[in-house]
């Protein structure tokens, strides 16, 4: 099956497998997994930052960020197509005991003006605002990017109200890759950034949690509540490792495929639009003869696996194990259709 339903399906390269079991492992909740603790060092030093914490996925490093930059009760800013929002089993209120102020942005991307509408005044018939949450590259939104000056607007505004900013960067390698970008300058914008390395960089599992010093403890401790402690987890740290030093430059290739995709699916009459592409996802609205579920079963039964987002909307996602004859073959079936 060629699989386009996530970048999340991607195994282990050879490469990777045998930097993992040449892995020094040890027990992270003692902080002696040597494997671990370099990621988080490594990881941390590449985006500018004092501190990490390696989790088993980015659901927990958001989910820890909010926990650790809030308080029950308040409340956080994101865009209403944001992963915390939609993809994260209504975590912000469960473990938290925040609510949210939704914006309408820009496939998933808002503005320092949208921001400023969206903080509560010092009322007590109203929750704190306390944390925006901005996600880059947008899963929702078609991979779309973020320009590097509207995450420096909305840092001002949030210095001025004195709230914390969080960077949901499942996704923040295809960004940084596709905007010619260095990680390092995200660093001076956020307080926290979560990494996600088994999405476009191909490692099976995990993510890491970016921060202060002081920030990165205190969610450690959470992390421990939350029941995301590990043992000799420094095999799939080693995995991130590996990733980081040989998977980032090939996201460009991802970016190329994904926009010969849409080209292909533009010329199809049940096609009716398609997201501007940037990054490794296409999302097509289909009409006509298919839905977006009767579209995807139809590919499908010639063992190509895509997902209907919406009832309307599938989605194509691209990454190391898509190969060039796996592209070449999915436009032949869609030209079929």
């Amino acid at each position: 099956m060629i699989d386009f339903r996530s970048d999340t399906v991607t195994r282990p390269t050879p490469g990777m497998l045998a930097f993992m079991q040449a892995a020094p492992i040890g027990d992270d909740v003692f902080g002696e997994d040597p494997s671990i603790n370099s990621l988080e060092r490594i990881t941390a030093a590449k985006f500018g930052m004092e501190s990490g914490l390696f989790c088993p996925s980015g659901t927990m490093t958001n989910q820890l960020a909010i926990k650790t930059h809030t308080q029950a009760g308040d409340e956080v800013i994101c865009d209403e197509l944001s992963h915390i929002y939609q993809y994260e089993g209504g975590g912000i209120a469960f473990n938290s005991g925040c609510s949210v102020k939704l914006l309408h942005g820009d496939r998933g991307r808002v503005n320092a003006q949208q921001v400023l509408s969206g903080i509560n005044a010092a009322d007590v018939h109203k929750p704190i605002t306390s944390l925006i949450s901005l996600e880059n590259t947008s899963n929702r939104g078609g991979g779309a990017c973020y320009n590097f000056n509207d995450f420096v607007a909305i840092k001002k505004v949030a210095m001025q109200h004195n709230l914390a900013l969080h960077l949901d960067g499942a996704r923040i390698f295809n960004a940084i890759v596709y905007k010619k970008e260095a990680a390092i300058e995200y660093g001076n914008i956020f307080d926290s950034i979560s990494i996600c390395l088994s999405k476009g960089l191909g490692a099976p599992v995990g993510s890491v949690l970016l921060g202060s010093h002081s920030f990165i403890q205190k969610a450690r401790r959470w992390r421990k509540v939350f029941g995301g402690g590990m043992r000799q987890a420094g095999y799939l740290a080693a995995a991130g490792i590996y990733a980081l030093d040989h998977h980032i430059d090939r996201l460009s290739e991802d970016h190329d495929n994904a926009l010969i995709l849409s080209e292909a699916l533009s010329k199809k009459e049940f096609v009716e639009s398609i997201l501007p592409v940037e990054t490794n996802i296409v999302i097509a609205t289909i009409g006509g003869k298919y839905t977006a579920a009767s579209f995807a079963a139809a590919l499908k039964e010639k063992g190509i696996l895509a997902i209907a987002m919406t009832p309307t909307q599938v989605r194509f996602v691209f990454h190391l194990d898509i190969y060039e004859n796996d592209l070449s073959k999915t436009i032949d079936t869609i030209n079929t259709l």
